[in-house]
């Protein structure tokens, strides 16, 4: 009778767990109503929480980073607020730096569109960098018709300074042996590793990036504050500034809180006025491009490589897998309504042969009548140019990387590291060159040729494809390799891209290309798409909403730092021989907000 009681009570008990929680469930349904927007809205924009390129398709990724503003959700947030009646203006919290140079620069060439429908933008900051850079910062801040800067802050108008870490000296201290080569002399990746300090090719081509970029937000801030280009300059060696002489310089408008800021705003717009996040407003309103020809887009973003594309949230760090991209490719193919493709690119490179798998579906996309218009994020440079080199118009940011037309690649051979470490390696083999690739032996002869030869093929193949891509002479495009990095501003001059712009200038490229209207209405639909988990939706979201565990954020935040530093030593696997120099300071990483 006992035993009797005790499972009709489980019994009883394990049913009412499954009532209460189908409950729940139900009343999450019910109340899961899409909230709409307001009758009269004020636009907030928190940069100060960052902005990444996209959201990787991953679930997880997907889950931890779904209230993060993307540079895609700002543009389409923007166009879709300049023609709503319901959004009055805009506010956005700006800082210092964060922000990579060409996705500023996307999103100032959004503001300045929003700023056409003659709504009020306004730009507010607790200081453009505490004691640090604020260039960045105060570059973007720029767009708005006005800036406020809280009275204790500065401005931290300094200029750039690129600095590279050289670990030659600890490697020849832990007597690890280097044996590196690349193709050729401006292809520097592997610099870092084996020298001290810059080679003069180096040097130049970092001094080239970094003049053409200060050159740009030099000429950013004149247009857009009123003041000639030496002004401008000589206000960057001046700096930094507390805010009373911001103002005086007239850098800033004015110097007040947050509060007074919005009041000011809600008496330009009306005290109705409701503030609503720009991630709200943009999953509220929906997309401006929602109707019309279809055109696919396919976002390659983080390091190229084999297999599919991944998110690490230790890191930060994303890759561009091949498996992916190629997959995305060919469902667009196979999709009728898709009449276009648009192919956002942020990479530094990597794997040859992934790069190889989807420069051969952009080409079959072509053959199959789907013109393919690339956006370059901030980085489109080796591998990340491989992938493009064969589209029908490429656009790009004038501060975007791109280029990078080289190979690197090669091993470190660690058994004197080990001899000091008391660890000792033994083995047997089958061939001759069986160590070809084995970190406890130096190259042969006979394996360094082999490693040579593979170079010379990946090099030759690569600017083959460049010249036929680009319709450029192939002496010409030896030229411009070298594995040098390019600014978009420069690598239009020499004709690695076809214009200078953001999404909205690749829009109208597609636009052009299939002989639509000017003004014509698209569709945009994303490959691949993301299955999410089945509770995702469950997960009750509201306007401010943070559905992740802040503890688990907070930790991944300190250990984002230690890791990078781990991959920038070489550490943490190989990044392949299609990679920029110096890309580690500039790869896509999704920085957890």
């Amino acid at each position: 009778m006992k035993k009797f009681l005790v499972g009709l009570l489980a019994v009883i008990g394990f049913f009412s767990i499954v009532a209460v929680f189908g409950f729940a469930v139900l009343v999450l349904l019910a109340s899961s109503g899409k909230p709409t927007v307001p009758s009269s809205v004020l636009l907030e924009i928190d940069f100060e929480q960052g902005v990444i390129e996209t959201i990787p398709p991953d679930p997880l990724a997907q889950l931890m980073l779904d209230d993060t503003m993307t540079v895609p959700m700002i543009v389409e947030a923007l166009e879709k607020a300049s023609d709503d009646r319901r959004v009055k203006g805009v506010v956005a919290r700006i800082g210092g730096e964060g922000i990579a140079m060409a996705h500023i620069q996307e999103i100032r060439d959004a503001v300045l569109r929003f700023r056409e429908s003659g709504k009020p933008a306004v730009a507010w900051s607790e200081t453009f960098g505490e004691f640090g850079p604020g260039n960045g910062g105060y570059y973007l801040a720029t767009a708005f018709d006005e800036i406020y800067m809280q009275p204790s802050g500065d401005v931290g108008l300094t200029g750039l300074i690129y600095e590279t870490m050289f670990m030659r000296g600890l490697y020849d201290k832990l007597d690890i042996e280097l044996q590196l080569d690349q193709r050729h002399e401006y292809k520097n990746a592997m610099n870092s590793y084996t020298h001290r300090e810059y080679t003069e090719p180096h040097r130049e081509v970092m001094q080239s990036v970094i003049d053409s970029r200060f050159t740009q937000i030099v000429r950013g801030i004149s247009e857009t504050r009123g003041l000639e280009e030496d002004e401008v300059r000589d206000l960057f060696d001046r700096g930094p500034y507390l805010g009373e002489e911001a103002m005086d310089a007239g850098l800033v408008d004015g110097l007040a809180y947050r509060d007074e800021v919005y009041a000011t705003m809600r008496e330009s717009v009306g005290d109705k006025a409701r503030l609503l996040y720009l991630p709200a407003y943009r999953e509220r309103a929906g997309s401006p491009f929602n109707k019309g020809t279809t055109v696919a887009v396919i976002h390659g973003y983080g390091q190229v490589t084999r297999g599919g594309s991944r998110f690490s949230p230790l890191d930060g760090s994303v890759s561009m897998g091949s498996d992916t991209l190629t997959r995305a490719f060919r469902a667009a193919i196979d999709d009728d309504r898709v009449k276009a493709i648009l192919f956002r690119v942020d990479s530094p490179g990597g794997s040859y042969v992934a790069s190889d798998s989807i420069w051969r579906e952009t080409l079959r996309a072509k053959e199959m009548g789907k013109p393919i218009i690339v956006s370059m994020g901030n980085l489109a440079g080796s591998g990340g140019y491989f992938v493009v080199m064969h589209a029908d118009h490429v656009v790009a940011q004038p501060g975007t990387i791109t280029g990078s037309i080289g190979v690197l690649g090669g091993k470190m051979v660690v058994t004197g590291l080990y001899e000091k470490l008391g660890i000792s390696y033994d083995g047997v083999h089958t061939s001759r060159n069986s160590s070809q690739y084995s970190p406890n032996h130096p190259y042969d002869d006979a394996g360094y040729e082999r490693f040579q030869a593979g170079l010379d093929r990946i090099y030759a193949d690569f600017t083959q494809k460049v010249a036929e891509g680009r319709g450029l002479d192939l002496e010409r495009v030896q030229e411009i390799a070298k594995g040098r990095i390019w600014t978009g501003e420069q690598a239009l001059e020499i004709g690695l891209i076809d214009e200078l712009g953001g999404i909205h200038v690749a829009l109208d490229a597609i636009r052009a290309t299939l002989d639509l209207a000017p003004d014509a209405q698209l569709k945009l639909r994303e490959f691949p798409r993301v299955d999410m988990p089945w509770f995702a939706g469950l997960i009750e979201k509201t306007e401010n909403s943070d559905v992740r565990s802040q503890a688990i954020v907070e930790s991944l935040r300190e250990i984002q730092p230690q890791i990078r530093g781990l991959r920038q030593a070489g550490w943490l696997g190989d990044p392949g021989v299609l990679v920029m120099q110096d890309y580690r300071a500039l790869e896509p990483r999704v920085q957890i907000p």
